[in-house]
């Protein structure tokens, strides 16, 4: 006879089977605030496309088995020829190949295609993030390679295909390439001037032979990659392919791949060079200047990706709180969860809205936007991805014991959470390059203070956080040792800023409350009790 404790009741139904991006209210708010009008019909209805491939359980069940089943690395054939593949779990596959087929890796070739590509980011990253790495690298390696533009126009087709070719073989026989980037050394790490590995010039023009170690190489199955490397007029950047063009194997030595927190379902690895054929892309001794846009570009994606991950803790704690019952109510009804709710909706529109606004610079492309990506894409980084992994912590606590079983996927956001804010140069370097930024271009903080003050007089706390910031960018003698603080404060004065102008005034009057006027505590659900919390809860809650 059946035991009647079995029966199961008072459990959410699985967050599946709907559409990501118009679950999104700020995000494809957003996307209708900046794509020109022209374009907006096709961008929601191909997003709206793939924001219901990224809710169908199938997919997610993809993103899944790629994390349960990482990446395994094959040094050698069985013959004992050395190979240096990477095999993946077929779901990897499947999900590289939709992310490269909505037009992950192609803004740089059509109209609007930041803005489209970011929010395509955002709902992609929500599935699974580990593919993120190399449809982000291949996106970001257009600019680098524009700096040759003979190189440019023979890969620059490829790489915003939207063909995914999974096989190694040359370039100029597939449809489609992925990118990877090798830049630091374990010697140097963030330090990439403090690079040792060696270009040795060969008799045709802008080829080399590279010797080496990469401590860090993302993507290791890509078709190419972009290094860093000491030519004889110094530290330089180089695209080295996988393959090369008569069909042999370039040198590329896998010695191992990465043990990591989370990112599972992607390989790192260190590989070594050793005679390895390399074309310069750029001039001798200007390698960070040519790389330089590539970094740039994967900063915004670690901040689209950190916004995505974010997003998604956030509608798993709403949708669970909607069903889970306690104490006589629903839990999103209970006063201190709706804080606790509220707080982290407020901490993922800001996250979203800043990304799309940066998103929306890059398709601008004007002398002052320019301007403005220079200081708000390092500040953005800097606080957006440390912002990712509390909020991941506090929404895997909102569905109690079951945020902390795997079934639940928090874990996995949990896990996924902190590397946005280590990869591409960690909070320090963030904070560094914005203080390089204000003194060595005025021109930054006259785009930064016009792009804020277009919301001077909407908000009195909005106003006396501008006030207080442009005191302390008033001295910034010495100012190394509190450049966090700095940081910190660019990137919520310009959140708020944007937010006034374009949020539901619930939003806008919790965040500068919380976040610009003080009255707010450290941890998550210490918002002002008399906000309209509850509008700000229903506005985060994804609607299946």
């Amino acid at each position: 006879m059946a035991g009647t404790t079995h029966t199961v009741t008072n459990q959410a139904p699985p967050l599946a089977q709907y559409d990501v991006f118009t679950a999104d209210r700020a995000l494809t708010e957003a996307v209708e605030r900046h794509l020109d009008p022209s374009l907006l019909d096709e961008g929601l209805s191909e997003l709206s496309a793939l924001g219901r491939t990224s809710g169908s359980a199938q997919v997610q069940e993809w993103g899944v088995q790629a994390n349960e089943n990482p990446p395994r690395l094959r040094t050698h054939d069985r013959y004992g020829h050395r190979i240096d593949e990477v095999d993946f779990h077929p779901a990897w596959h499947r999900l590289l190949g939709k992310g490269v087929s909505a037009g992950l890796t192609g803004a740089w070739a059509r109209p609007g295609g930041h803005v489209r590509r970011a929010a395509g980011f955002v709902v992609w990253s929500q599935v699974e993030a580990g593919n993120g790495c190399p449809l982000s690298m291949t996106h970001a390696a257009v600019p680098a390679l524009r700096a040759d533009p003979a190189l440019a126009a023979e890969w620059e087709p490829r790489l915003t295909s939207m063909v995914y070719d999974r096989a190694l073989r040359p370039a100029h026989e597939k449809p489609g390439v992925l990118f990877g980037m090798g830049m630091t050394e374990k010697q140097g790490g963030s330090d990439v001037r403090a690079n040792t590995t060696s270009a040795r010039p060969l008799a045709e023009d802008g080829t080399y032979e590279l010797t080496g170690h990469k401590w860090f190489c993302s993507a290791p199955m890509s078709d190419a990659f972009l290094v860093l490397a000491q030519a004889p007029g110094g530290l330089t950047c180089f695209l080295v392919p996988r393959v090369l063009e008569d069909g042999s194997r370039n040198v590329f030595l896998i010695q191992r791949l990465k043990d990591k927190l989370g990112n599972r379902s992607n390989a790192s690895s260190e590989v070594e060079f050793a005679g390895t054929w390399a074309r310069r892309v750029g001039d001798e001794g200007r390698g960070v200047r040519t790389i330089i846009g590539m970094v740039a570009a994967t900063r915004l994606d670690c901040v689209l990706g950190s916004a995505g991950l974010m997003r998604q803790a956030v509608a798993q704690a709403v949708h669970h709180c909607a069903y889970r019952e306690a104490f006589g109510g629903k839990l999103i009804d209970k006063p201190l969860m709706r804080n606790v709710l509220a707080d982290l909706a407020l901490e993922s529109e800001a996250a979203t809205t800043l990304a799309l606004r940066l998103a929306a610079a890059y398709d601008d492309g004007s002398e002052r936007e320019r301007a403005l990506l220079r200081i708000a894409v390092p500040a953005a980084k800097y606080w957006v991805t440390k912002r990712c992994a509390p909020l991941a912590v506090e929404a895997a606590e909102c569905l109690g014991g079951n945020g902390y079983v795997e079934e639940s996927g928090m874990p996995r956001l949990v896990r996924e959470s902190p590397l946005n804010s280590v990869w591409e140069g960690a909070g320090n370097v963030q904070a560094l390059d914005v203080l390089r930024a204000l003194s060595r271009d005025p021109q930054v903080l006259d785009a930064y203070l016009g792009e804020v003050g277009q919301a001077r007089g909407a908000d009195h706390r909005l106003d006396g956080a501008i006030k207080g910031l442009l005191t302390e960018l008033a001295d910034l003698e010495g100012a190394e040792g509190r450049a966090r603080r700095l940081v910190e404060r660019l990137a919520l004065v310009l959140q708020g800023s944007l937010l006034v102008r374009y949020a539901p005034p619930q939003v806008a009057d919790a965040f500068c409350a919380a976040r610009l006027g003080g009255d707010g505590g450290a941890a998550f659900g210490t918002l002002p009790p008399t906000l309209d919390l509850a509008a700000v809860v229903e506005r985060a809650r994804p609607e299946v």
